[in-house]
């Protein structure tokens, strides 16, 4: 049952997180810096935007996994449910127009998708079922320069945005916004859901 619990927090974290993506991209004010990477790609090769992020996805894990880096199920399930569930709510007019909404209106979106994958971080990754893809190589370049995780992260990240401008990414004041403000979302979401990022060791008996 534990581990049953565990799966459908994994999955609704991963619904959510989704969810998030997609209301950063119906704001139009642009979105975290893998996501412009995506959008970017997207654009150039004329996918749908959640099928390109699941493509990303599939290449980041097996750089992880040569890496060395040991994927779990919540690692091969993030890289096909967020995508899906971005392409599935896309497929819908659901906030469609968004662009013309007035801008309160938009910077309400944007900060709803931030807040929403703030905790969709929290279940899925204080499920412990294995971090995503993209978690997996931050390890693995922490791993093999011996940068600190903090360095790795934000070396990744800009790489990727970069990369995305580069392509014709959405990037905008959202993308700023979710730069500065998912670390204390997600901090936060943790502590509301009351999870904890790393699991705790089981204390051995008396």
């Amino acid at each position: 049952m534990r581990l049953l619990g565990r799966f459908v927090k994994l999955l609704l974290g991963l619904v959510l997180f989704g969810v998030g993506i997609w209301l950063g991209l119906q704001a139009h004010l642009g979105v975290g810096p893998w996501d412009v990477l995506h959008g970017g790609l997207a654009k150039h090769l004329g996918t749908p935007f959640g099928r390109t992020s699941i493509g990303v996805s599939v290449v980041v894990l097996l750089i992880a996994v040569a890496a060395r880096v040991r994927p779990g199920i919540g690692t091969v399930l993030n890289v096909l449910v967020i995508g899906a569930v971005i392409d599935v709510l896309l497929a819908t007019s659901l906030l469609d127009g968004g662009g013309d909404a007035p801008m309160a209106l938009r910077l309400l979106t944007t900060a709803s998708g931030i807040l929403s994958v703030a905790l969709g971080s929290a279940l899925y990754l204080g499920a412990h079922l294995g971090p995503g893809p993209r978690d997996g190589l931050m390890v693995a370049i922490h791993q093999r320069t011996g940068w600190t995780v903090g360095t790795a992260r934000a070396a990744l990240e800009c790489t990727v945005l970069v990369i995305g401008v580069l392509l014709g990414g959405p990037v905008g004041i959202g993308t700023v916004a979710f730069a500065l403000g998912i670390g204390p979302a997600v901090q936060l979401a943790f502590q509301l859901l009351r999870q904890t990022p790393v699991r705790r060791p089981v204390e051995a008996p008396a």
